[in-house]
């Protein structure tokens, strides 16, 4: 797999058909693999593709550092795909601007990348990305089937949620204020985000600032919520924001909040259908409006 992988890389930047491939790289079998820009075909013997590729390299599409470079190739999985999706239908890209290279995710359902780390793998439906430009691998047998949306899988999605939300509002916002204590203001969530690309982020205005700088649990609170409104039928849960937390702050249980009213409300799941309109910028009548109040 590793190796038509590598040869698939190497192609493309020997015909020209692309300027740059972003993939993983791993310097030591220690180390924990992490993106790699690769322009000339003979370094493409530094990719590699196992169980810990966890970065979702969609993030770095939309970066002037790499649109400077040319056409750019990307590497995705499955739920890394649905990033694409999302920042194709917001104008960040056009598709024949990038050559996609799907890699299907070959462990079972209950492991997938970064087993056991990866909690999103339990429940992802999108094993094989669905609109590479060429796909490497086949999901193992028993995987979830691409796109599904079967109750099994939406109710392991939401498990988690599911059992927190059983909590009084009181307890939910105690939980909240402890576990955004420990924010220090990085913004590694930021970073690694596919959909934070705004060339001057709401954090960084001070004229005037609109949310308190200090890591204080005023200015965490702040940010950690609107930046996770700005996620509202956009976050693709790749779990990235997560990942990247120094502090390990649960920030998939609140993306998945905001996930799960979305989908209930507008019966939409951000990234799993190119033809489907995203909700933020589209309406319908038929929409529901019992949130009005």
């Amino acid at each position: 797999m590793i190796d038509q992988l590598r040869q698939t890389c190497r192609k493309l930047l020997e015909e020209g058909a692309v300027k740059v491939v972003i993939g993983y790289g791993q310097d030591k079998p220690s180390m924990m693999p992490h993106p790699v820009f690769i322009t000339k075909p003979e370094e493409c013997d530094r990719l590699v593709w196992n169980d810990l590729c966890f970065a979702n390299l969609a993030a770095y599409i939309t970066r002037k550092e790499i649109k400077a470079l040319g056409k750019p190739a990307v590497i995705v999985k499955g739920c890394d795909e649905r990033a694409l999706v999302v920042l194709e239908q917001e104008s960040q890209f056009t598709r024949d601007g990038i050559y996609v290279i799907g890699v299907a995710c070959t462990s079972l359902p209950a492991s997938g990348v970064g087993n056991p780390r990866a909690a999103k793998c339990a429940s992802c439906a999108v094993r094989t990305p669905r609109y590479a430009d060429v796909t490497i691998g086949e999901a193992a047998v028993g995987s979830s089937a691409v796109g599904s949306s079967s109750c099994s899988t939406a109710d392991a999605e939401f498990a988690q949620l599911d059992e927190f939300m059983k909590k009084t509002p009181a307890e939910r916002f105690a939980y909240w204020k402890a576990e955004l204590s420990r924010c220090v203001k990085c913004y590694a969530c930021r970073e690694v985000c596919p959909m934070c690309y705004c060339n001057r982020c709401i954090v960084d205005k001070n004229r005037p600032t609109a949310i308190d700088t200090s890591a204080t649990i005023k200015g965490n609170l702040a940010w950690h919520i609107a930046r996770a409104f700005h996620q509202a039928g956009r976050c693709v849960g790749c779990d990235e924001c997560t990942r990247a937390c120094p502090a390990g702050i649960n920030l998939r249980l609140l993306n998945q909040s905001l996930a799960k009213s979305v989908e209930r409300a507008f019966a939409y799941k951000a990234g799993m259908d190119k033809e489907t309109p995203p909700v933020i910028g589209s309406y319908s009548l038929e929409d529901k409006e019992n949130f009005i109040q």
